[in-house]
């Protein structure tokens, strides 16, 4: 136990104590709904149906909701954890199933940190009007253009001619010849290995000699003469050292040195082509040691780089921060050296191309191009030797961070096959895709025996009418109102809210708005009258690693919590969010703002919300599951007693989260102060360090 004074008026002497009128199981933990009750979701949820849902759509959230990824955002949650929380508050009996259309009709949903905008969708789909406010513009941005009714062919005519034109342009730069037959084709991507250097020579340095295996046939390139063939040769020519190695040759067998990476040059020079992968009509895939041609037309494009005009040099400039400062140890002090100069000239023909287009069609172009950036900078590694993704792609954020490749793959936005990340499959998986599910979305059902079907909700569609004004909310169903800003002042009349559903930042691990920088620097270009690309970042809601005083994390979510309960409607209105972590320092802090602000808890769920081989989790102990918490403000309905709790269990991700709901309902309806919360928060997770 605690030594702090007060923690033996806090806790009971042991939990048998408090098995009165429930018991000590998971379930147990939650308050005992009255015989009376409005909202349903005070008093039940379907855990189970979620949770099924939730294993499902963990795996491939951009294939059950389509419509929501048109551009990168990250720790999104499940759409169908989302759309069960809304149905909860649907009146009608016969239109609260889950796949039963809308019923949310005449209600407004505001979420306050809306990030990637999954409530927005869901809402929307339901007939609610929403409200989604995030101080970061790329959020906003993108839930304007997925969620603005458009014509799908109007857009689909739209981005071909804008393709045609960037091709026509560009198209030259990014070809090579079939080593057959000699005929000019298009280029798939290019790979190229980290040059390095050790007391005696340079090489240049990739992950693994193997490029790709295709069933019995392995093609490999020759770490001394740089060809490439699926008939290696495994020589060793005499007397000679080799110029290409692996990524697990640390030091150099000759001198002994260590290789070292070349930090006084550019990032995009540090890198030398060794390979050409591309596909003839005649002869089908083929993979080359890049040739004369290649070279200068690489050259050409280096050429052009020095008389690009992005704008002020400045403005590409990469700040200090969790995940930049990444970048900055590499030396990498500007955004446009992550870029080949033939990524760059695709940017800078984009940036003058886009102004040809308006309204709806330019936005989703400009979105379009900027979440190609993802695959389509030297941070792109080759993960093309895996039998089971031969060719495939490492995109720039796939561990949620800046990653520097040893073999670096350089895309081909403009091909006209469709590959992983060129602008033809993009435009069909973000904008076709998304606005065909739009129109008529799909759910999945599981029945008894496992077994999964598509089930189409007719009458529903994610799109609406978007409006600048509360007023103008009020004026028919499906509108929407983007607000971009601090979430502490909401231009939102006071208790004009039905209900608040959104999942605040996670913590310390507040990393996605450091890493949209990324891409804020191109779409303040493709984009410029888009938003509001300058916002104060000190206003976000970030804290620094087990605080044990007032964090920034803290001071923001108590201003947006302390609005939330300003702009909830009284007695009906309820605040449902989503929450998870191992650290006592999150929830003390996330308890203290809740209090702050004047909720109290009603009720604490527990689903499963996270894909446990993530690359950027695995082999971590990562939660895998969500709290549902369930708020009202203080002067509602009391609930039952919530049970203080001796000890809460960090073995099992579900036990820990109920465990964690429970206490988060006892500390708000405790007298305790910030530093008493936090030593019983400490207490109770003693010790643990696990992050995610």
């Amino acid at each position: 136990m605690s030594e702090h004074p007060a923690f033996s008026e806090i806790n009971p002497p042991a939990i048998p104590a408090i098995r009165e009128g429930r018991q000590l199981s998971l379930d147990g933990l939650r308050p005992s709904p009255p015989a009376d009750y409005s909202n349903r979701i005070d008093h039940a949820f379907p855990e189970a149906f979620v949770d099924d849902l939730s294993r499902q759509e963990v795996f491939n959230k951009h294939l059950f909701r389509p419509n929501t990824y048109l551009h990168k955002w990250w720790a999104r949650r499940c759409g169908s954890t989302f759309r069960t929380i809304l149905k909860q508050f649907v009146p009608d009996a016969d239109r609260s199933g889950y796949y039963a259309p809308g019923g949310l009709e005449g209600k407004t949903v505001l979420d306050p940190m809306m990030g990637g905008g999954t409530t927005l969708h869901e809402a929307i789909r339901l007939g609610a009007n929403v409200i989604g406010a995030d101080i970061d513009p790329i959020p906003i941005i993108q839930a304007r253009a997925s969620l603005s009714q458009a014509e799908l062919a109007d857009l689909r005519a739209a981005f071909n001619h804008f393709f045609a034109d960037l091709r026509g342009r560009l198209g030259h730069y990014f070809e090579t010849e079939c080593p057959t037959c000699a005929g000019t084709t298009n280029i798939q991507y290019s790979l190229y290995g980290m040059r390095k250097k050790c007391a005696c020579r340079d090489v240049v340095q990739i992950d693994q000699y193997i490029l790709r295996q295709d069933g019995d046939r392995q093609i490999s390139i020759n770490p001394y003469s740089g060809q490439i063939s699926d008939r290696p040769d495994s020589s060793i020519p005499a007397g000679e050292m080799p110029s290409v190695v692996t990524k697990a040759d640390k030091q150099c067998p000759a001198c002994g040195r260590k290789y070292d990476e070349l930090l006084d040059v550019p990032f995009y020079a540090r890198y030398a082509p060794i390979a050409i992968v591309a596909v003839c009509e005649k002869h089908g895939l083929f993979y080359r040691p890049p040739g004369e041609r290649d070279l200068a037309r690489i050259k050409q494009a280096d050429a052009q780089r020095c008389r690009l005009d992005f704008g002020r040099p400045e403005d590409f400039a990469v700040s200090e921060g969790p995940k930049s400062g990444d970048l900055l140890r590499h030396n990498i002090n500007s955004y446009l050296d992550v870029f080949s100069s033939r990524q760059l000239l695709y940017l800078h023909n984009a940036m003058q191309r886009l102004h040809d287009y308006v309204g709806i069609d330019k936005l989703n172009l400009g979105m379009l191009v900027s979440t190609s950036l993802e695959f389509n900078s030297m941070l792109c590694g080759y993960k093309g030797w895996y039998k089971r993704r031969p060719g495939a792609i490492r995109h720039t954020f796939a561990l949620h961070a800046y990653s520097f490749q040893y073999t670096a793959l350089e895309n081909n936005p403009v091909n006209l096959r469709k590959s992983s990340g060129n602008l033809q499959l993009l435009f069909h998986d973000r904008i076709e895709r998304g606005r065909k599910w739009a129109a008529l979305p799909v759910e999945r059902r599981i029945d008894e025996t496992g077994k999964r079907e598509l089930v189409k909700i007719p009458g529903e569609s994610d799109d609406g009418v978007e409006v600048f004004s509360q007023a103008e909310l009020a004026g028919g169903p499906h509108r929407f109102w983007l607000i971009q800003g601090d979430s502490q002042q909401l231009p939102v009349a006071s208790q004009s809210i039905d209900l608040i559903v959104t999942d605040p930042p996670y913590y310390d691990s507040v990393q996605y708005g450091n890493l949209a920088a990324f891409f804020r620097v191109w779409l303040a270009r493709l984009l410029p009258d888009a938003a509001e690309w300058s916002y104060d970042e000190t206003r976000s809601a970030i804290a620094a690693k087990a605080a044990d005083s007032n964090s920034n994390f803290m001071t923001a979510l108590a201003g947006i919590f302390a609005e939330c309960r300003r702009v909830l409607k009284p007695d009906a209105g309820r605040m449902v969010f989503t929450f998870h972590h191992w650290d006592a320092s999150a929830w003390a802090e996330l308890t203290i703002a809740l209090k702050d602000a004047g909720f109290r808890l009603l009720n604490a769920y527990v689903v499963y919300s996270e894909h446990p081989i993530s690359v950027h989790i695995r082999n971590l102990n990562s939660i895998k599951h969500d709290s549902i918490l369930v708020l009202a403000a203080g002067g509602s309905d009391s609930p039952a007693p919530w049970p203080p709790l001796a000890g809460i269990d960090t073995a099992n991700s579900e036990t820990f989260c109920r465990q964690c709901g429970a206490t988060l309902g006892w500390l708000l309806d405790s007298a305790l102060s910030p530093p008493e919360i936090r030593a019983v928060w400490k207490n109770l997770i003693r010790g643990n360090s696990n992050d995610q």
